[in-house]
């Protein structure tokens, strides 16, 4: 979404920032060594403004978040997501934005679908629709909205399930620090963002228990967790290359459940952070692989 006078896409987590990348484990199952397990689930976020900063902040901030995860390593992993965001700037002036998007991740992360829809106070702004496909040289991506087009990005990008699943092994091996760049296909589908990780200390069951829906899924209770942090850079052009400067677009602070869950959830904007609190935590049933 547009910082002007929305907010940008969560991603990924979602990135999407997708949440995770399961391997047909169902909720709460044990994992295998160096797996990492998500768990098909709906979840709910209510989002309120947190801090505003500088002339072009933000008053109030309220909205949702509704991320419906669902699928297995042999059929891919889909996701609904829908984002309304209503930001107040004073005076009486408030702007609405709706994002919604769908996309599916294959199991072996090589191949990838999405399509989003933006809209400002009911008036669509833009959409993007498009599949990336991975190769041994280069991530090939083809739009057939906003308009066709065919580009690639590097080889090392990964699609938004297999960030969130190298996040999760990653946390499990007691590693802090993950780099690389990721394509969730997202604004109008010509980008893609290098991102820093930073995974905090490991949560144990017994610790800091949940207040929010977390609290009333009791597998949860039974499972680790860690704060993690993305920070999200756009890909630099030559001159910002050359100065050795990158301001990051935007960033996402959340607490992550070995199974893939997410809870407490902080987005930074720069000119402004919003909460989203987890209100809502449905768990599906996994289908398992043939």
């Amino acid at each position: 979404m547009n910082r002007r006078v929305t907010v940008k896409r969560v991603v990924p987590w979602a990135a999407a920032a997708g949440l995770a990348a399961a391997l047909g484990y169902p909720a709460g199952a044990a994992p295998a060594d160096g797996a990492a397990v998500l768990a098909p689930h709906r979840a709910v976020y209510d989002l309120k403004l947190l801090k505003s900063r500088g002339t072009r902040g933000v008053e109030a901030v309220r909205g949702r978040i509704v991320y419906d995860f669902s699928g297995s390593a042999c059929a891919g992993y889909d996701l609904q997501f829908r984002q309304v965001s209503e930001l107040d700037s004073g005076e009486g002036k408030a702007v609405v934005s709706e994002m919604s998007s769908t996309t599916w991740e294959d199991g072996n992360a090589r191949r990838f679908r999405f399509n989003s829809q933006n809209k400002l106070n009911d008036k669509r702004a833009d959409a993007v629709d498009g599949r990336a496909e991975r190769t041994a040289k280069a991530v090939a991506i083809n739009l057939s909205k906003p308009k066709q087009r065919k580009l690639t990005v590097p080889a090392s990008a990964v699609f938004p399930t297999e960030h969130m699943r190298r996040i999760l092994i990653a946390a499990r091996a007691g590693q802090s620090i993950l780099e690389f760049p990721v394509y969730d296909g997202s604004e109008t589908g010509d980008k893609f963002y290098n991102t820093l990780t930073v995974i905090g200390r490991e949560i144990a069951p017994d610790q800091k228990p949940a207040t929010d829906a977390a609290a009333k899924i009791p597998v949860l209770a039974t499972l680790k967790r860690w704060p993690v942090s993305i920070t999200y850079f756009e890909q630099q052009d030559e001159k910002t290359a050359r100065s050795g400067e990158q301001l990051p677009a935007y960033s996402i602070a959340f607490e992550i459940y070995e199974n893939g869950i997410s809870r407490a959830l902080v987005l930074d904007y720069t000119d402004f952070t919003i909460s989203a609190e987890l209100s809502l935590l449905e768990m599906k049933t996994a289908k398992p692989c043939p």
